[in-house]
């Protein structure tokens, strides 16, 4: 049984990582820095790196542009792009004070895939610009990362830019959401014993994440007929006139002719009835579910509250109105769905074969391999999904993407599963046993002891 922490008592538990975070971000000035990567015989060295030898490699990409994964970092190197307007649960806060979010980013990408990320703020929330911006970045990076745009101008940037550019763009609050969420429910149907294909499914919440996720659930198999969705004014339906007129929220209104053919109307709790899952990204809890709700589900329900701070319900008062498996998006219980299991490693397979673009495909295939790690290692009701301590899964996700990206042929270099295997394996354990080197030589400062 989970503990019963009052409301009061998680969040002071949730206070702690903030207060260290304001002491230590002003000791490092930042968690990410530029370090080299080739060796510095002495200095006559720089004639080869620098003027004049630099000249060679220069005319080779100009005679040949794929000359530059080969002479340059552009194959390991993914930006970081926000305009700061939607960030994690503090809104339109501006590009500067996103930048910390963006250097975390980066650092996990580095720690967990071994990936080089830069941090990339830009001054406009115009999506035009923002889609401009990031075309004229495409000549220095392998890929790009979208993170913490607003919706729904952040549906038109991520489709714009997969159609237009010839490097992977990825949106992590869309895909990287919707892959673990995927990995998530593929163990929990397992558990429960109920097929995709035959279960009701009740998402609460119509941002974007839960219009990727359900987009990638519906490539997976899962059926848009035996789906309902909710947002603020209720169940998502045909008679939804406000949205058949609205401007910017036609994906709305595509929600209303493919799903809910009973034209069920009502609010959450008429969608919760007699559904196998409910897939909410909502607002914060702990009262936006009430475990009367929960009481008029299916058997063996499979609820995955994600909502930050404070899931949308307490996991315990899930379980007790019967509830059989609950997720969240908090470390501090269990079953947490956390994209940091996603980002690092997807983009690590993509970029060591060179992939133009990440297909949906691509995101099956590494939700389906996180899936089958949890499963090999001993699923149950409160281990569904990696987490971001098992490394060796994030290996194996790496390799699952590439392979797959090389079958659709997205990929510009195709190598064996072995030689895959080898180079991210050697990209993943590199970049964790550096950090390590680091601290134990002290080139990253120690963290400062609390006085006694």
């Amino acid at each position: 049984m989970l503990p019963k922490m009052t409301a009061d008592e998680l969040l002071a538990k949730a206070q702690k990582p903030a207060e260290e975070a304001m002491k230590l971000h002003p000791f490092y000035r930042g968690k990410m820095q530029t370090m080299a990567k080739c060796a510095i015989r002495d200095i006559n060295d720089f004639a080869i790196w620098y003027t004049p030898g630099v000249a060679a490699p220069c005319k080779a990409i100009q005679a040949d542009k794929g000359k530059v994964y080969d002479y340059t970092n552009k194959w390991n190197t993914v930006a970081i792009v926000s305009d700061g307007t939607r960030v994690l649960g503090l809104g339109d806060i501006g590009p500067e004070a996103s930048l910390p979010v963006m250097e975390g980013k980066a650092l996990i990408f580095k720690y967990l895939g071994g990936v080089d990320a830069v941090a990339i703020c830009l001054n406009t929330k115009d999506p035009d610009q923002i889609i401009q911006a990031v075309k004229w970045l495409q000549p220095s990076f392998g890929g790009i990362n979208l993170e913490d745009i607003s919706s729904p101008k952040c549906f038109r940037i991520l489709d714009t830019l997969r159609r237009e550019m010839a490097i992977p763009v990825w949106h992590d609050d869309q895909q990287g959401t919707a892959t673990v969420t995927l990995a998530g429910l593929t163990n929990a149907l397992k558990i429960v014993g109920k097929p995709k294909e035959a279960v009701n499914i009740t998402f609460i919440g119509i941002g974007a994440a839960n219009v990727a996720i359900s987009r990638l659930l519906f490539t997976a198999g899962y059926l848009p007929q035996h789906s309902i969705f909710v947002d603020s004014k209720g169940i998502l339906h045909t008679g939804r006139s406000d949205l058949k007129q609205q401007a910017g929220k036609s994906y709305k209104w595509g929600l209303c002719q493919r799903t809910n053919p009973g034209k069920r109307t009502g609010g959450i709790a008429e969608a919760l009835s007699g559904a196998d899952v409910c897939i909410s990204l909502s607002k914060s809890g702990p009262d936006t579910i009430k475990p009367e709700w929960v009481r008029t589900m299916a058997k063996d329900a499979i609820l995955f509250v994600c909502a930050n701070p404070i899931p949308e319900i307490w996991p315990w008062e899930a379980k007790q109105a019967g509830a059989r498996i609950v997720a969240t998006g908090r470390s501090d219980f269990p079953n947490q769905l956390n994209n940091s299991v996603v980002f690092p490693a997807l983009f690590r397979g993509a970029l060591d074969v060179r992939a133009r673009t990440i297909t949906d495909e691509m995101c099956i295939a590494a939700a389906s391999e996180l899936a089958r790690y949890a499963e090999e290692r001993g699923i149950n009701e409160n281990y569904i999904c990696p987490t971001m301590a098992e490394s060796d899964a994030f290996i194996r996700e790496a390799v699952a993407v590439g392979m797959k990206a090389i079958e659709q042929g997205v990929a510009r270099e195709k190598p064996s599963y072995e030689q895959l295997a080898r180079q991210v394996t050697k990209m993943i354990k590199g970049a964790k046993a550096s950090i390590d080197l680091m601290m134990k030589s002290e080139l990253i400062s120690p963290v400062p002891q609390e006085p006694t």
